[in-house]
């Protein structure tokens, strides 16, 4: 039997703001310890390279297995969520994501910083499946915002600590950095775990403003949707633009001759690459609770459009522009600010579509086309040695990104307003209400 979302219940008398607005803020902090395995990697490939004599693209098969393991094991980590709550797993994975730096500060082959890359992946796995969860559970009334700040947290985590990184690198050699860091982010987040809670009914209110599901559908009956496949296909077009930026920036830059350009900003000097990836990371936290609160008023689809179409555009004029350092700097910010909400986006979608409880499962399927999309960056570094330009690469995944624009104006609409008008429970008010509230 259909059983109404804890949203639709309505709130009660336990309502708080504060309440949750902590375990939001809570969740941002674990997101921040968790961004530099991601997105500082880029940093420490060059020296990787050096160090060893390594070819790139093997290097890269570390990224490419991290980003694997951690969306891949997303649909069994959103069963532990459910079975175990947020304190556990969040602590979990700040042991797993401590455990992955030191083992690649100890890493003297390609195996070992493989086998840090699969730690690292379950660690952060467990960690932004659950703060991603818990923002939808707490927050049904403002998912886009709440997704936003926390997926925000890991977006834009790395920017306090970029040139920290890029600096210790430099003078103690990446070694050093990798266990130094991995020390400290880890803690931090194994601490913070522990202040993480899941709401109760009454502790939440829907949303009036958008169309979403009065009832939770099961893993079994979210994969019998249509609504289910065009998302994934869509997260997945967008996504690979995004993984591939991120993955292969400090080679992009390399290649592009700008890497070590010194850019001067007046009060103090820096080369092009730390910069850029430091105004990415900004950008990359600004987008996702931006788009996440104009998709709270406007709706997911509207602002998919925008944005998809946004980054589109963003980064052909980034292959067509790039080897100007100026132009590759606000070319890549401007990437990132329009790839930056695809997972405040989708994971406030799909909240809206299939509820909450089972969400953490249905989400870590849906979280797959990172996964998917991650496989296009070794692939992508054989394309470019095989055209002998980034500028192949870089249209091929901006076709992808306006294809999926092209999606969100055609299709998504109807699909999504066909499929709550099916999810309503007979009898309820509530469901009535959100049937034809967006209608």
């Amino acid at each position: 039997m259909a059983t109404p979302t804890t949203a639709a219940l309505g709130p009660g008398k336990d309502f708080s703001e504060g309440r949750r607005w902590l375990q939001l803020i809570v969740g941002i902090v674990c997101m921040v310890a968790t961004a530099n395995i991601q997105y500082a990697w880029t940093l420490f490939v060059p020296e990787i390279q050096e160090t060893f004599g390594w070819e790139r693209a093997s290097i890269q098969i570390a990224f490419t297995i991290f980003v694997l393991v951690q969306t891949w094991l997303a649909p069994i980590e959103g069963y532990f969520i459910d079975k175990f709550g947020p304190r556990v797993m969040v602590a979990f994975g700040a042991i797993m994501i401590g455990t992955a730096w030191v083992l690649n500060s100890q890493a003297a082959s390609l195996t070992g910083f493989y086998v840090g890359a699969a730690v690292g992946g379950i660690g952060v796995g467990c960690i932004y499946a659950t703060c991603i969860n818990n923002a939808l559970k707490w927050f049904p009334d403002r998912r886009g915002l709440a997704v936003g700040l926390t997926a925000g947290g890991f977006g834009a985590g790395s920017a306090a600590t970029i040139l920290p990184i890029a600096s210790m690198i430099e003078t103690a050699g990446f070694q050093e950095t990798f266990f130094f860091f991995g020390l400290l982010q880890g803690g931090l987040a194994f601490v913070a775990a522990w202040f993480l809670q899941s709401p109760k009914a009454g502790q939440v209110k829907a949303s009036d403003k958008l169309n979403q599901s009065r009832r939770d559908y099961t893993l079994k009956e979210a994969l019998n949707t249509k609504l289910f496949w065009l998302m994934l296909l869509m997260f997945t077009c967008v996504v690979t633009g995004g993984m591939m930026a991120v993955a292969q920036l400090g080679v992009i830059a390399q290649d592009l001759g700008v890497k070590e350009f010194k850019v001067n900003l007046y009060f103090f000097t820096m080369a092009a690459l730390p910069l850029a990836l430091m105004l990415d990371r900004i950008m990359n936290g600004i987008s996702r609770p931006m788009f996440g609160w104009i998709s709270d008023h406007i709706g997911r689809e509207k602002t998919m459009v925008i944005a998809f179409t946004l980054e589109g555009f963003g980064i052909i004029a980034l292959g067509y522009f790039g080897h100007n350092p100026w132009a590759f700097l606000i070319l890549s910010g401007v990437v990132f600010l329009a790839w930056g909400e695809v997972y405040s986006l989708f994971s406030a979608l799909a909240g809206d579509a299939f509820g909450t409880k089972h969400i953490g499962k249905i989400y870590g399927v849906l979280y797959c086309a990172k996964g998917i999309g991650a496989l296009f960056v070794p692939v992508g570094n054989l394309l470019m040695e095989a055209t002998g330009t980034w500028s192949s690469v870089l249209y091929t995944v901006a076709a992808m990104d306006l294809f999926a624009a092209f999606l969100a104006v055609t299709l998504l609409p109807k699909t999504l307003a066909n499929h709550v008008a099916k999810s309503t429970i007979p009898g309820s008010a509530a469901s009535a209400g959100t049937a034809s509230a967006h209608a």
